[in-house]
């Protein structure tokens, strides 16, 4: 696997560029993007530079975190605080994407999108009113563990970073959910299943993974 450097900025530009011209594999009104890398990656970051880059471009984009959607306390910390199985495979409210985000988006749906539905904080529902994504706009999933649910995915991004560097940009305190991160790539190949692959071991500094002829 080949990488070559490549900026935030250029990087924007080449997936905007990519974006404007991909159309919905189901025929629907809009495209639905997954930006999928562990906190320490900052995926959040890219999905904000792409929503300001499409709505430039005369285009809605919705940048949503997956943070907004997590189970309940009780469910998350059913088998402790420090988990990484559950992590993994139990703190995000996945039926809940389905019904609230890519339902919506289906074709013939109404493009009301909720945009966060649990506050981890006070762990009780948000309460965020529905916001309509517009026919042409983009939805820019962000998070952790992204594949392997089915989302109907029509652009796929992985920031990637080696277990040495996730090691070394996640605090000490949250050491415990790496086991999940080697599960995961392990279990659900990101690597092998996004469209594009980004190294991000320095955040200054980002890769992009080059096709192998």
């Amino acid at each position: 696997m080949r990488f070559e450097a490549i900026t935030w900025e250029r990087l924007t530009e080449d997936l905007t560029e990519r974006l404007l011209t991909t159309v919905p594999a189901d025929g629907g009104d809009h495209v639905r993007v997954a930006l999928d890398g562990a906190p320490a990656a900052r995926p959040e970051a890219l999905a904000d530079r792409l929503a300001e880059a499409l709505r430039a471009a005369g285009r809605p984009a919705l940048p949503l975190a997956t943070s907004g959607f997590l189970r309940p306390a009780s469910l998350r910390f059913e088998h402790g605080h420090h988990d990484p199985d559950s992590y993994l495979a139990g703190w995000f409210d996945t039926p809940a994407l389905w019904r609230e985000v890519f339902a919506p988006l289906d074709p013939g749906g109404s493009g009301r999108v909720l945009p966060d539905l649990w506050d981890p904080v006070t762990d009780r529902a948000t309460r965020t009113p529905y916001v309509t994504l517009p026919p042409g706009g983009f939805l820019l999933l962000h998070g952790p563990f992204l594949f392997g649910h089915w989302f109907p995915i029509d652009l796929g991004v992985h920031l990637s970073l080696t277990e040495a560097a996730l090691r070394r940009r996640t605090p000490e305190e949250e050491h415990w959910i790496l086991p999940a991160f080697a599960r995961y790539e392990a279990e659900q190949t990101p690597l092998d299943v996004a469209d594009l692959v980004v190294r991000t071991d320095d955040p200054r500094h980002p890769a992009r993974r080059v096709p192998q002829d």
